[in-house]
């Protein structure tokens, strides 16, 4: 069953000088529930543009959006659907360095309640035994090695159990070990808990471990 589906989408910017660059040129795209895919480009290229409308922070200027069956093109505040349906994995981490590795996981969460359940609380410690963090609950950010905070940040995202990941260039700060790693784990996170994964990257090697490979090319974005 298709989750996403892009259509005709369109994305320009001004150069400040009264001119427009087209970032993204008609974009159609289909994603598959359950599917991991990868886009690759060179910067500059649009691919963060492309996953900041798949992430809806951006709007398209022009064609449709369309995510579990809403038309997103539509919804004027989206950020109830972006909470709810959308997890995001950012290469510098972002952890909060005053709270724990369980803490930042839990973080999510307390945006939209004053405390987080047991439920809550057994489901993140589940998500750190996925990815093998369950001994670093107590330790603070500064404490980690990159490998280590990506997992803790991959944990984070999944916290609110969302239907889509997008994982923006999730490998780049890291060395050819921890890379593999995180390309591990995101394979685990596909298969054992069924969840869509779009990987914006640089890295041929990463690209590689999905269903599916795009190239963007100065806004075309075409399947390999």
């Amino acid at each position: 069953m298709t989750l996403i589906r892009l259509r005709n989408i369109q994305k320009s910017f001004s150069d400040g000088e009264n001119r427009q660059r087209q970032v993204l040129q008609r974009i159609d795209l289909n994603v598959e529930r359950g599917e991991m895919i990868s886009i690759r480009g060179e910067s500059g290229s649009g691919k963060t543009t492309l996953l900041s409308i798949l992430g809806t922070i951006l709007r398209a200027d022009a064609g449709v959006y369309t995510l579990d069956e809403e038309n997103v093109s539509q919804i004027a505040d989206t950020s109830r659907l972006r909470a709810s349906k959308i997890g995001f994995l950012f290469q510098d981490h972002r952890l909060m360095p005053q709270y724990t590795a369980l803490e930042n996981i839990l973080l999510p969460l307390l945006a939209t309640a004053d405390t987080t359940s047991a439920e809550e609380e057994a489901y993140a410690e589940q998500l750190m035994q996925l990815l093998h963090v369950e001994h670093l609950r107590n330790q603070y950010p500064s404490t980690l090695s990159g490998g280590e905070a990506s997992r803790v940040a991959l944990c984070r995202a999944l916290i609110r159990k969302p239907q889509l990941l997008l994982a923006d260039e999730p490998t780049g700060q890291l060395d050819d070990r921890h890379s593999e790693q995180v390309a591990e784990l995101l394979h685990t996170v596909n298969k054992e808990l069924g969840t869509t994964i779009i990987i914006v990257t640089h890295s041929e090697h990463l690209a590689t471990k999905a269903h599916r490979q795009f190239l963007l090319t100065d806004g075309i974005l075409n399947e390999l």
